[in-house]
């Protein structure tokens, strides 16, 4: 791993890099998970996984492959992460003809509540970033860097639970939880990435409950589940 001086000279060279490309895939993220909020149908659904099949093979292409390909050090973690990310990406896309997952805002009060939560918290990032006391070339914002975007899809499956496809959330809550305390955090002063933890044990405690619920009912949770 790189020091955490010069981790944050790649965030803020990649940045630089793709200005305006982040504006633009935040503010789409806004208008398409708002949309999809107030209207849980089909077509919104459809336009939420072609926006996170996008945002994700931005960030395992553009984040790991090309701009920050010096982030890890050696070309290992970034070959890793990002065949994970570009992977995610090619799951969401044919999802959007499968049409097997369907997302809605839950309809058990606490847990709508607790998704509208993370959901604002997850697009706060850089304000987040800005209490942190990190300048603005160096803000993480959803859609164009990973944890962010990792935490909005993470966010964004649990809404189809309990018919969720299983590879999805478990190689996003694979990126949430092992590596956000002890490399982003812990190593390079991240702070807002708690907000990915925090999101990363909350999927991970829904999809534990419904897959203890199905095996009770005599039934396993598959990749797409009733």
């Amino acid at each position: 791993m790189i020091a955490k001086d010069e981790f944050w000279h790649v965030m803020e060279a990649y940045g630089a890099q793709i200005r305006p490309a982040q504006i633009v895939f935040y503010g789409a993220a806004i208008l398409l998970i708002g949309w999809l909020f107030l209207r849980p149908r089909r077509i919104q659904t459809l336009f939420a996984k072609l926006y996170l099949s996008l945002a994700f093979a931005w960030n395992g292409i553009a984040f790991y492959f090309v701009l920050a390909g010096d982030m890890a050090g050696d070309s290992h973690g970034n070959v890793v992460f990002g065949s994970v990310f570009v992977l995610v990406a090619v799951l969401f896309a044919v999802d959007s003809f499968r049409c097997r997952m369907q997302f809605s805002l839950p309809a058990v009060g606490w847990r709508k509540v607790t998704t509208l939560v993370l959901t604002l918290l997850a697009f706060c990032y850089p304000l987040f970033g800005i209490a942190f006391g990190h300048g603005f070339r160096s803000l993480i914002l959803p859609g164009t860097f990973p944890c962010p975007t990792t935490a909005l899809g993470l966010l964004v499956l649990t809404m189809a639970l309990p018919r969720v496809d299983k590879t999805i959330y478990l190689l996003l809550l694979v990126c949430a939880i092992p590596f956000t305390p002890f490399a982003q955090i812990a190593r390079y002063g991240v702070y807002e990435d708690m907000i990915l933890l925090v999101v990363g044990v909350y999927s991970l405690g829904l999809l534990l409950r419904y897959w203890k619920r199905q095996n009770v009912g005599g039934r396993t949770l598959g990749s797409t589940s009733t």
